[in-house]
């Protein structure tokens, strides 16, 4: 059986890498105890070479955020005016003439169902445009100024709605640092970095911390100034190997009590954009019945994907979990298509 797994992997990665959008990538496959583990990389990159996490890094703060809530110095029902001043927050959620700034709770952050936009995608000179074309940095104060011109989609908590903004994790990376007196690099290796014994994993913080080129189209970008402010919603770097590590961690309890999934909330549909995924606990969540998987597949994965091409998934059904990139900003839905056929394959 591991065998024949083994060269379905093959042979979906073969198909995946032929295609002319994909210059170099890497996937790793493991079952929860490494009895099964499949590894392939391409175009010079391994399980050990350096990935830009992009948004997978929102687990790392998902994690830190979930570790404060076991410790009991902070509750998810917390409003987020104990956190910031009503400077920061005036303006910042104003929806059909109702403000809703002040109402904003841990969880709505947390769960992607705040309905704040996304500097990233929205708007005349979204940064997803601008970074294709330039490098730049940007402060916490000035993506907060940015959103205030920007529309929210919806009152926060909306039944049945989520909405995908970084800004919610932006914020809960200051709220981490705010309440453990550390950067937020060095929150990510007190909780998770050190105690899972990561050595190629790190938020880059000044111009000699090494950050990868990132594929778009056929041109290779280099963007270290916008990585290095995307902090707590997508700027990491980490390997194929590590980030199974931390999967494999997040999933199995070795960071925080797992019993805390329990206690959080169901998880909602995000924008049509992002079809079929689902968002809620603070990471994606794929169903994999029905018309999405032709009925070839039960349950969901469990995870994110990134931006850039990355992927760090569970598949509760069959204990397997996937991590690797395919560095191509262009197209942000194949690492979801692989990991879904992926979890297809799995009779």
């Amino acid at each position: 059986m591991n065998t024949n797994l083994s060269q379905k992997l093959e042979r979906s990665f073969n198909k995946m890498i032929a295609s002319n959008q994909i210059h170099e990538a890497v996937l790793f496959v493991e079952n929860i105890n490494g009895d099964f583990s499949y590894s392939r990389g391409y175009g010079g990159k391994d399980i050990d070479s350096p990935i830009l996490m992009a948004s997978i890094t929102k687990l790392f703060t998902t994690a830190c955020i979930l570790v404060l809530k076991e410790q009991g110095r902070l509750s998810l029902d917390d409003k987020i005016t104990k956190y910031f001043d009503n400077s920061v927050l005036e303006g910042l959620h104003v929806y059909k003439g109702k403000e809703y700034s002040f109402e904003l709770k841990l969880s709505d952050l947390l769960y992607q169902i705040s309905g704040l936009p996304d500097i990233y995608e929205e708007g005349n000179d979204s940064d997803k445009n601008r970074v294709i074309n330039e490098d730049f940095s940007y402060t916490f104060n000035e993506v907060i100024k940015a959103i205030k011109k920007l529309n929210p989609h919806f009152e926060p908590g909306t039944a049945k709605r989520a909405y995908y903004a970084d800004i919610n994790f932006d914020m809960l990376g200051e709220i981490i640092e705010k309440i453990t007196c550390m950067s937020l690099g060095n929150a990510y290796s007190n909780y998770i970095f050190e105690p899972l014994g990561l050595k190629n994993t790190y938020l880059p913080e000044g111009e000699n911390d090494f950050v990868p080129v990132i594929y778009n189209g056929d041109e290779a970008i280099y963007r270290p100034k916008f990585v290095i402010s995307s902090r707590g919603s997508g700027g990491c770097i980490s390997t194929a190997h590590e980030m199974m590590i931390f999967l494999k961690a997040f999933y199995g309890g070795r960071l925080f009590d797992i019993s805390i999934f329990n206690e959080l909330s169901s998880y909602n549909k995000l924008q049509a954009a992002m079809w079929p995924i689902c968002y809620g606990s603070g990471y994606m969540r794929i169903p994999l019945g029905g018309l999405t998987s032709l009925f070839t597949a039960k349950g969901e994965l469990k995870g994110h994907s990134g931006s850039t091409g990355s992927f760090a998934f569970y598949y509760p059904d069959k204990d397997l979990f996937i991590t690797g990139d395919l560095n191509q900003m262009k197209n942000a839905a194949l690492p979801i298509k692989l990991s879904m056929r992926i979890a297809m394959m799995m009779k």
